[in-house]
């Protein structure tokens, strides 16, 4: 049997695309995520960042939604521009969007230390 390899990467970037809490809007962001991940250099290497499409969180307010992990911060009415801090500020910087962030998730084994 063969096994599935993937490239190690620091963080995963879930974008809900799903259709009822920002029709459009969470699709074109998803699709503007890779050029702007590759810009910032944040495709390969330390702090290489993998994104997902998600069909819905059941969130239905305030989106697009953004989830980051492995810290389990969401991020609600997501623009361009905040996708842009988002980028800089917590993929690269390691300090999430504070202003952005609607719920912390509690990831097991790990201390949740966003402040």
């Amino acid at each position: 049997m063969r096994q599935a390899k993937i490239q190690p990467y620091a963080r995963h970037l879930f974008v809900c695309t799903g259709p009822r809490c920002a029709p459009g809007t969470s699709e074109q962001l998803f699709d503007s995520l890779g050029e702007k991940l590759k810009a910032h250099g944040l495709t390969s290497g330390a702090l290489r960042v993998k994104r997902t499409r998600s069909h819905c969180f059941a969130v239905c307010k305030e989106g697009p939604i953004v989830v980051v992990y492995p810290e389990g911060v969401w991020y609600c009415t997501v623009t361009p521009e905040v996708m842009d801090r988002i980028i800089v500020e917590h993929l690269k910087g390691g300090v999430p969007v504070q202003e952005y962030i609607f719920h912390r998730a509690e990831v097991a084994g790990q201390t949740n230390n966003l402040e």
